[in-house]
């Protein structure tokens, strides 16, 4: 099998070599950004950013046992050999999608508008009671964090489960020319990125344009609740999973036992299997399914499927719960849109207690953002949370419409800090309490003041 070496990139991507002549075919390993992240043998990618320009580390790469640099500039006095291109950006995708070409192992992309990351952690961990798993770390889903995953690769790994985010036209196809999955995977068509994408059905045609990337004999994966996902045809074999009775795959008794704890049994013509997801959140039964439909494929055993479900945790700011020992708190700030939103609020309405949801802004809802947020707050009104509590200028739309449905108690404040002083009149012993919205509204600053009451 071919490696990647400082002489095989330069010819791909049209650079310049420069250094010792016996480096040229020394064999890199992986690649990486954060020259504090370096291992020996890796490709240290100097990136210009808004406030630090990647080049100033590159000798400290060497020192590190950096293998080689890809570099935008000379580097005076360097340390080792790098190969200079127009656009370091551009050359590791290039580089990315060439090592991906040399790999035989089955590759599972997954995107969608809500639960992309939640759905690749549970497919890598089903996958994982069998298989050497490759997977996205936390979610660098973008045009710099895939390449650099899929420069992770090697023939040890069995599977490979990449996520790939977008937020506009063109991005998926840039992605998928260098991922190529075997097997596509699509969560929801929801409203996101809708002042580049406009409305659903560009959602849609953005998300799908990964179709065109993949082989005849690849497998689309997609939720079949959607109707945009049930009437799309992506010109191969295509599996359907949800709760409703017509497709492939289906979550039926889906229960929460405990904040910790989701049980449903996935059910199709292959059999029925109970798996017991060990995380918050009723909606997890949309994930566990693509798991065990993935999974099943690449000659994973029901048995196998169940114990590595039971392995995942949640990444980052993802319905992680805490027992604080004076109230269950449901921290889901990294984001927010409307289906997340309102399938976080069903979770909640399930939990024992008294149930107080602190929303925030959406944001990057387009021209529909007021209406969205006025539809989420008719729908807290709907579920039966007990305290509404709203902060951020769109929140307030959310507020105004759960009052005025016949929402239980509400309070709304213009900024965090508001909010934070008023914490302690709002929350009670024994509370439930979810805290969401989008990351940008750095809602994670509430979390300290409600974990110390």
């Amino acid at each position: 099998m071919k490696h990647l070496t400082p002489q095989v990139i330069a010819g791909i991507t049209g650079g310049q070599y420069f250094g010792d002549e016996l480096a040229r075919d020394i064999a890199i390993s992986g690649a990486v950004r954060d020259n504090r992240e370096v291992k020996p043998g890796n490709l240290f990618v100097c990136i210009r950013g808004a406030r630090v320009d990647g080049h100033s580390f590159a000798n400290r790469a060497f020192e590190s046992g950096a293998a080689c640099c890809l570099t935008e500039q000379i580097i005076p006095d360097a340390q080792g050999p790098y190969v200079l291109v127009e656009s370091t950006l551009e050359a590791i995708k290039i580089i990315g999608g060439y090592h991906r070409s040399l790999m035989t192992m089955p590759v599972i992309g997954i995107t969608g508008s809500v639960g992309k990351t939640t759905t690749k952690e549970i497919i890598a961990a089903a996958l994982g009671a069998k298989l050497r798993v490759l997977k996205t770390p936390e979610n660098l889903n973008n045009e710099l964090g895939v390449p650099l995953t899929l420069l992770s690769l090697d023939e040890s790994h069995e599977a490979a489960v990449i996520e790939m985010g977008i937020s506009d036209f063109g991005e998926m196809s840039r992605l998928a020319d260098m991922v190529r999955p075997d097997i596509f995977v699509i969560t929801k068509i929801g409203y996101s990125h809708l002042e580049e994408l406009h409305d659903l059905n560009g959602v849609l045609k953005a998300k799908t344009e990964a179709f065109a990337f993949m082989k005849q004999d690849g497998i689309a994966v997609l939720n079949g609740d959607d109707e945009l996902l049930w009437g799309f045809d992506p010109g191969m074999r295509k599996i359907t999973y949800g709760l409703d009775e017509r497709n492939a795959f289906r979550a039926e008794n889906i229960r929460v036992d405990s904040p910790n704890a989701v049980n449903c049994d996935i059910v199709s013509d292959t059999g029925r299997v109970l798996v017991e997801i060990p995380a918050y959140g009723s909606h997890l039964a949309y994930a566990a399914l693509p798991a065990v439909i993935v999974s099943r494929l690449l000659g994973v055993s029901d048995g196998e499927i169940c114990r590595g479900v039971l392995s995942y945790k949640p990444v980052g700011g993802r319905a992680n719960i805490l027992e604080t020992g004076f109230i269950t708190l449901i921290n889901d700030c990294y984001n927010a849109n409307p289906h997340s939103v309102n399938a976080a609020l069903s979770s909640l309405s399930a939990l024992p207690g008294r149930r107080v949801a602190i929303l925030g802004d959406m944001l990057g809802l387009g021209e529909q953002s007021d209406e969205l947020h006025r539809e989420v707050g008719a729908f807290a009104a709907r579920c039966g949370i007990d305290v509404l509590i709203c902060c951020g200028e769109k929140a307030a739309l959310i507020a105004d419409v759960y009052a005025s449905s016949g929402g239980r108690p509400v309070s709304y404040y213009p900024t965090r800090s508001e909010l934070i002083e008023a914490l302690p009149e709002l929350i009670k012993k024994n509370d439930a309490v979810l805290v969401k919205a989008s990351h940008s509204m750095q809602f994670e600053e509430i979390l300290p003041y409600l974990e110390e009451m």
